[in-house]
């Protein structure tokens, strides 16, 4: 995983220090299952289960220097998944920031929360519940990544945004977006194609 991740610094897909030094202290391999920890260096996405995948290196090192998460923010991640994203944003957090992390698929919230508890973070809660309705009792969020493709971006995201806040979100149009609020009803979007992702699923409420 070193090689990989000077790789990715020789590329310019990693460039902040702050995120270099996230990936090297939080280890991939202590997010995924004990059958894949010989990919741990692969950089493609790897299957956790559930139809989920813990995703590509290179695309995570994308999305975090797009999200430029700052030490004590407020920050939300959805998709969770294995856990691996979340730690990497309490650890840019820091001990004055808090991350929430979301996770519809009730095994993988506990798969996730249990690898991240190997790191012993305070500032990092994890929840069962939909993504795409955020988490409107701890909002506005200062950063908000998805790490599923979106249909469309969700609304209530948008709303649960800060002013003067990020969104980085994968759609089903084979990019990432990185949304900035620049006003109360006033977003900045800008589209990076090339990038697929498993579908960010929304859960029908009862009538």
């Amino acid at each position: 995983m070193k090689q990989l991740i000077q790789q990715l610094i020789d590329q310019g897909y990693l460039k902040t220090p702050a995120i270099i030094s996230a990936f090297r202290k939080i280890r991939r391999r202590d997010f995924m299952p004990d059958y894949l920890l010989n990919q741990e260096s692969e950089n493609a996405p790897l299957p956790i289960g559930e139809g989920q995948t813990i995703s590509q290196p290179l695309t995570v090192a994308f999305m975090l220097e797009l999200l430029a998460p700052k030490a004590g923010q407020k920050i939300l991640d959805v998709g969770s998944g294995s856990g691996w994203t979340a730690a990497l944003l309490a650890e840019l957090a820091g001990k004055n920031g808090k991350v929430f992390a979301l996770e519809r698929v009730a095994e993988l919230k506990e798969f996730g929360e249990k690898n991240a508890a190997k790191y012993d973070f305070f500032n990092l809660k994890f929840f069962c519940r939909d993504g795409t309705r955020g988490l409107p009792k701890s909002a506005p969020f200062d950063r908000i990544l998805v790490s599923a493709a979106a249909a469309e971006i969700p609304k209530a995201l948008k709303e649960q945004l800060a002013v003067g806040g990020r969104m980085v979100i994968p759609t089903a149009a084979e990019d990432i977006r990185l949304i900035e609020k620049i006003a109360k009803n006033k977003f900045k979007e800008k589209i990076y194609k090339g990038f697929m992702f498993v579908p960010l699923i929304e859960t029908k409420q009862a009538r």
